[in-house]
């Protein structure tokens, strides 16, 4: 019996051992600081170039994002094309993009805000390439030829060009061979080899491109270029904190302060953003009128 009342009393001691210990390791796991869970924010832009540069061009903007905004992170994601990038866009995937003006005025059908865009207008129009032997010396010349363009619906790369050709004399939906080859570098690689008579794009992948490849600049050139519009947005969804919004553009107008941001803003052939409302892309509508009315149909 005694043999039995030590084992109790000896499990009884363990056990209150045991809670006791218990209790202090619970105890450590208090703190006064709370705990910090950053939010992730997807940034969407459009197809300005093929994904892989397009990840050497504004991942270091993420990043930068990133860095200076506490508690958030962004996180780039392109498209393959821009039917993929509209589809994204249209069905809410993204919490902040850069659509160019055509989608951005879709996106603030769709609920997105216009918060911000980017600068230089002046280099948002259209170039149509063509190669230096081709023989080609005014608009009706391509009368018959193929044209190749990124995508039915990039605004400064295909739309304005075809609008200038449509008002030149040459009627782009019987008279030309209309080749979307899906971004802004196949449009070029296209004339460049021979592939199509002439190429359209718009100047910052044009300018990138041949001072990679300076054979493209000996022996493609600018022959026509469109008068200019306002260049690509920069949308949000409304679900996103006005404070979160506010700093976003705040360090994307700051960029050309200082020397991190102009070399961010190099890579994009880019001098600033800055801020912008629903009503700034208001011009986009009328473009748009007339394009569907003496162009094409955009579905």
């Amino acid at each position: 019996m005694k043999k039995q009342i030590i084992f109790i009393s000896i499990f009884l001691m363990g056990l209150s051992a045991c809670n006791e210990q218990s209790d202090e390791d619970y105890s450590l796991k208090f703190t006064d600081s709370p705990i910090v869970t950053e939010t992730e924010y997807i940034f969407g832009i459009h197809p300005l170039h093929n994904p892989q540069r397009l990840f050497e061009v504004f991942g270091p903007m993420m990043e930068y994002l990133s860095n200076n905004i506490e508690g958030v992170s962004f996180k780039l994601e392109a498209s393959r094309n821009y039917a993929a990038y509209d589809k994204k866009l249209y069905a809410h995937k993204f919490h902040f993009s850069l659509p160019n003006p055509f989608q951005t005025i879709n996106a603030v059908d769709k609920g997105y805000r216009v918060f911000g865009k980017m600068g230089d207008d002046q280099n948002f129009r259209g170039i149509i390439l063509v190669r230096k032997d081709s023989g080609i010396n005014k608009v009706s010349d391509l009368k018959g030829t193929a044209v190749s363009y990124p995508a039915p619906t990039a605004l400064a790369a295909t739309m304005m060009p075809q609008y200038y050709l449509q008002t030149n004399g040459v009627n782009v939906m019987t008279e030309l061979d209309n080749q979307y080859v899906g971004s802004q570098e196949s449009s070029i690689m296209n004339v460049f080899l021979k592939q199509t008579m002439a190429a359209s794009t718009w100047p910052p992948p044009w300018k990138a491109l041949s001072e990679e490849r300076p054979e493209l600049a000996e022996q493609l050139i600018v022959k026509w270029e469109t008068e200019p519009l306002l260049n690509n947005g920069l949308v949000v969804l409304p679900e996103v904190p006005n404070e979160i919004v506010t700093q976003v553009i705040n360090l994307l107008i700051q960029l050309n302060q200082h020397d991190e941001g102009r070399a961010i803003l190099a890579r994009m052939e880019l001098s600033g953003y800055e801020a912008a409302t629903n009503e700034t892309y208001l011009p986009i509508r009328d473009f748009i009128k007339k394009f569907t009315k003496e162009v094409r149909p955009l579905n």
